[in-house]
């Protein structure tokens, strides 16, 4: 549950309980086994409440004979195990975001019941050496760092990860080779804040480097670039996204709000002014980049006057990609602890929902102008009547899609195409290969 970095764990775990003789198996909405381990977030209220209710219905499973054991990881549990534990005894046992590996020292090994398992053992273990991926197998996400040195005042990230600790660069670029050897096509480079990435190490930013070293591996088509952060950001990693060809023209830069007297709340230790001339640089030094940020309404203070200042930037900056939510109060941050939620609940979703109106029609004539175009498109799956794909400037999941009709052509998953774009709707394009 919850993010990309979450899922990175999973696929870490998956692959021990390979290399244990277990036949594991990966699908949330149909539950088979006799062992279940659910990987919870802990970000926000609404994120603790999935992964309690989900973590209630599998106890109810088990109670009904349908599973064995149920074991659960991740964030929610690296904070609050100890609530967890009184509150949901018939879990078997919980384990934090650091220490799941334990699970498989704490299970043994698995027999095989018969040669069909023993031969899909083999199988999966001869696969890549770190993880097994869930995701389509010609793209994977890597985890470059973990934890953060930010603290928002309104995040509870460094509460649960602690500090920014980068994986040596070397280890990654390992890990990358291993990835493209097994077909991995397409790299989504994630962390926290990558912008970060080898100041713990190597004593100043290496995230520029880490990337033009990514590009050079054979093999590597596409790396995407996710959470970055404004302050202090590392202006050279512009020129590796401009020059290398495999290198999407595309950056993930949250940025959550845009009035001073919001962002010096939020403890984001950068100005208006500071943040325009960054975009109006990136922008310069990165002609085409497609942007996604990450905006937040509804924080403790928050005027008519803030609200209708972010509103407009939206407007003037026209975001190619933009997600936000409303406020919620997290347990233990600076807001939480100094400032009180004075914002109603109504009025925080009325700012969301305008705010994601504007968006949404600014969505719409981006992709519009893309009609008549013909784009360089890769294959995902094939859904319904529909081929689903992604231009190098969309993200899986998060970002807008091209439909391809399923009738026209017989296309393959993880191959690249040239498509026509011949129209749109408010976020999502349709195309035909030519």
């Amino acid at each position: 549950m919850g993010c990309s970095k979450n899922l990175v764990d999973s696929e870490q775990l998956m692959r021990k309980f390979a290399d244990k003789g277990y036949h594991c198996v990966h699908d949330a909405k149909r539950i088979e086994g006799e062992i279940v381990v659910v990987n919870t977030c802990g970000f926000i209220e609404s994120a603790k409440e999935e992964s309690i209710n989900t973590i209630l219905e599998l106890v109810d499973a088990k109670s009904k004979g349908k599973i064995k054991q149920l074991y659960v990881m991740g964030c929610l549990s690296q904070r609050y195990q100890h609530e967890l534990e009184e509150s949901i005894p018939e879990v078997d046992k919980y384990y934090g975001k650091f220490n799941f590996r334990q699970l498989l020292d704490d299970l043994g090994p698995a027999q095989p019941q018969d040669d069909k398992e023993k031969k899909f053992t083999a199988r999966r273990t001869d696969a890549n050496s770190r993880r097994l991926l869930t995701t389509p197998s010609h793209y994977a996400y890597v985890k470059i760092a973990e934890g953060c040195d930010r603290h928002c005042a309104y995040c509870a990230i460094p509460l649960i990860t602690g500090k920014h600790v980068s994986r040596p660069m070397e280890d990654i670029l390992k890990e990358v080779e291993e990835l493209v050897a097994e077909g991995v096509k397409e790299i989504q480079v994630i962390e926290q804040e990558l912008t970060y990435y080898g100041i713990d190490l190597y004593g100043k930013p290496k995230i520029a480097e880490l990337i033009d070293r990514m590009a050079d591996i054979k093999g590597v088509k596409w790396i995407r670039l996710h959470y970055a952060y404004p302050n202090q950001f590392p202006m050279e990693l512009l020129d590796v996204i401009r020059e290398r060809d495999n290198v999407c023209k595309y950056l993930d830069i949250a940025l959550q709000h845009i009035s001073d007297h919001m962002l010096t709340r939020m403890h984001r230790h950068v100005t208006k002014e500071e943040t325009l001339a960054l975009l109006k640089t990136i922008r310069e030094r990165v002609p085409g980049i497609t942007l996604r940020t990450t905006l937040m309404v509804g924080f403790p203070g928050e005027t008519e006057e803030d609200f209708n200042e972010l509103l407009d930037f939206v407007k003037d900056q026209r975001f190619e990609r933009m997600g936000a939510f409303a406020y919620s109060e997290e347990e233990g941050t600076y807001s939480a602890m100094h400032y009180k939620d004075d914002v109603p609940e109504e009025v925080k979703q009325q700012r969301l929902d305008k705010l994601m109106a504007v968006q949404e029609e600014i969505s719409n004539d981006i992709e519009a102008a893309k009609v008549g175009k013909t784009l360089k498109v890769i294959i995902d799956q094939k859904e319904g009547e529909y081929y689903v794909g992604r231009t190098e400037y969309c993200s899986p999941d998060v970002d807008p899609e091209v439909l391809i009709p399923a009738s026209e052509k017989r296309l393959h998953n993880g191959q690249f195409y040239n498509v026509l774009i011949t129209g749109n709707d408010e976020f999502d394009l349709y195309g035909k290969v030519v």
